[in-house]
C-alpha cells in the first residue's frame, strides 16, 4: 500500500486475466455497500468512479475540484468479494479523515504507511487484499524466488520494516504511526533511501524492490495546491456530514463501531484545528522579497526598466520548554505540522528552562528535520526565550514558545511571539491577544 513506485516485479500486484477484468462489475458491489454498509456507500456516491489501467491498483485522489476513485479492474478482479467491499472502505476512510488534503506530511511515502497502517486497524483482516500493512502483524516471509532476486541490503530493509510494523499497537491516528516511523533512523532509512539493487528513479528517493505495498495508490496526493486542498477538504467533509446525518436519522452504520463513529464525528468538528492556527501565524510572519525581473514588464515604464517580482520567505525561533513538561510525542507532533511549512519558512530551534541553551540551535530548513533530544532539565522561565529573541530581532521574524503554560509572565515582546501549549497544559492569561495553540492528538485514524 505503499507509493506506485514501491510496487516491483519482486513485491507484485495480483492482476486477473483480461477476461476476468472485462467481466468485473464495480456496481455489484456499490450496491452490496449500500445494502451492508450505508455509511461507506454515503459517502462514495458523492465520488467520480474511474475505470483506469494506468494505476496498478486503486486510489482516491481530488483531481481538478473532483474526487475521485481511480481503480484497476484487473487488479479488483483479482480480489475476493470481501476483499473489494474491504478496499472501498479502505479508501472511503483515507477521505474521512483528510488524509489526502489537509492532513499531509512529508516525506509523503512515510506518510502513506502511516495513514495505511491506522486505516487497516479499523478494517478486519479477512477484508484485506494482500499486501495490506497492519499494526502488530510482520510481512508474509519471502518466498525462495523472490530472495533470489533481492540483494542483502534489500532482505535487510524489509526485515527491518517488518519487525518495526510488527511492534506496534492498533488503532493508533495516522499521526502517531508516522512519528514512530520517522523517529527511528533505520526505519526511516529503509522507506526513503535507496539500497543496493534498487533501480534508479524508483519509488521515493529509489527505495523499492521488496517491499510489500499492493493494496493502494497514493500517486499524485502531493501535487495539489493548499487552494485545491481547501476546495477538495470542503467537497469530502460535506459528503460525510451527509452521511452521519443520514446514518444517524435511520440507526444504520453496518460495520462502523461506535469508538469510530466518535473518531469520524471529531473529523467533521467545526473547530479550528490548532494545526491551522499554527499555520497562520507562520503566514502572518513572512516578509516580502523585491527583486528585479528581466522577464516581467515594468508598469510603469514598460521596455525601459526591468519588472519586479516578489518571494515570501521568513525566519522563526522556536523555543522547547526542557523542563520535562513536553513529552517527545508533542514534540514530534509539533514537528509534524512544522515540517509541513517549512517550504519558505526558515525555523530555528532552541532548548530552555531557565536559561536558553544557545548550544542546542538547529536550523530546520525543507528537508531537514531536528532530532527530538533534551539537553535541559531546570525549571521554566518564560523571560529567558523572550529576552534571546528580543536580542536576535534582526534574525528572526518571530517566535513560538511549546511549553505547558506553567510558568510567571515574561512582560512585553517586541517581536511577534506565538504560544503551543501542550495537550495537558494551560492557557495563562497573560498570553492574552497573542496567537495561542492548544495542542490535540489526532484521536481519528
Amino acid at each position: 500500500m505503499a507509493d506506485k513506485g514501491t510496487t516491483t516485479d519482486i513485491a507484485p500486484v495480483n492482476h486477473a486475466s483480461d477476461v476476468a477484468a472485462k467481466n468485473f462489475d464495480l456496481d455489484k458491489f456499490l450496491v452490496k455497500l449500500q445494502l451492508e454498509e450505508p455509511f461507506f456507500c454515503k459517502v462514495l456516491r458523492k465520488v467520480t468512479k474511474v475505470r483506469t489501467e494506468a494505476i496498478p491498483t486503486a486510489g482516491v485522489l481530488a483531481k481538478d475540484g473532483d474526487i475521485k476513485l481511480w481503480w484497476n479492474p484487473k487488479f479488483l478482479a483479482s480480489l475476493t468479494p470481501k476483499q473489494v467491499l474491504g478496499l472501498l472502505k479502505h479508501e472511503c476512510y483515507h477521505l474521512v479523515f483528510e488524509h489526502t488534503t489537509t492532513r499531509r506530511h512529508d516525506p509523503h511515502v512515510v506518510w502513506n504507511y502511516g495513514t495505511d497502517l491506522a486505516i487497516n486497524s479499523l478494517i478486519p483482516v479477512e477484508e484485506l487484499p494482500e499486501g495490506g500493512l497492519i499494526p502488530g502483524k510482520a510481512f508474509d516471509e519471502l518466498k525462495s524466488e523472490q530472495l533470489e532476486k533481492m540483494t542483502e541490503a534489500q532482505i535487510n530493509r524489509f526485515n527491518v520494516l517488518s519487525a518495526k510494523i510488527a511492534s506496534f499497537p492498533k488503532r493508533e491516528a495516522s499521526e502517531w504511526y508516522f512519528a514512530r516511523l520517522m523517529e527511528d533512523e533505520e526505519t526511516k532509512d529503509a522507506l526513503t533511501k535507496p539500497v543496493e539493487g534498487d533501480e534508479a528513479g524508483e519509488g521515493e528517493g529509489g527505495m523499492g524492490s521488496g517491499l510489500p505495498g499492493g493494496m493502494d495508490d497514493h500517486e499524485g496526493w502531493g501535487e495539489m495546491t493548499d487552494e485545491e486542498r481547501e476546495i477538495a477538504r470542503g467537497k469530502i467533509r460535506q459528503a460525510v456530514e451527509e452521511a452521519v446525518k443520514e446514518c444517524d436519522r435511520k440507526g444504520q452504520w453496518g460495520s462502523v463501531s461506535s469508538e469510530t463513529r466518535g473518531k469520524i464525528r471529531e473529523a467533521i468538528s467545526r473547530e479550528i484545528p490548532w494545526e491551522m492556527i499554527l499555520k497562520q501565524f507562520v503566514g502572518m510572519t513572512r516578509r516580502s522579497n523585491r527583486t528585479t525581473s528581466r522577464m516581467r514588464l515594468n508598469k510603469k515604464y514598460p521596455g525601459i526598466h526591468s519588472g519586479h517580482k516578489r518571494g515570501y520567505t521568513s525566519s522563526i525561533a522556536v523555543y522547547i520548554d526542557q523542563s520535562g513538561s513536553v513529552s517527545n510525542e508533542e514534540l514530534a507532533l509539533l514537528f509534524g505540522e512544522l515540517r509541513n511549512l517549512a517550504k519558505n519558512t526558515e525555523f530555528v530551534t532552541y532548548h530552555f528552562d531557565t536559561e536558553v541553551d544557545e548550544s542546542s540551535e538547529t536550523v530546520w530548513r525543507t528537508g531537514k528535520t531536528p532530532e527530538t533530544h533534551r539537553t535541559r532539565c531546570g525549571g521554566t522561565c518564560f523571560k529567558a526565550p523572550t529576552a534571546h529573541a528580543n536580542k536576535n530581532k534582526h534574525r528572526f521574524d518571530g517566535y513560538l514558545i511549546l511549553t505547558d503554560g506553567y510558568a510567571p509572565d515574561p512582560g512585553h515582546s517586541r517581536l511577534k511571539r506565538g504560544w503551543v501549549v501542550t495537550t495537558d497544559g494551560a492557557i495563562a492569561d497573560f498570553m492574552g491577544k497573542e496567537v495561542k495553540v492548544k495542542m490535540k492528538e489526532r484521536a481519528a485514524a
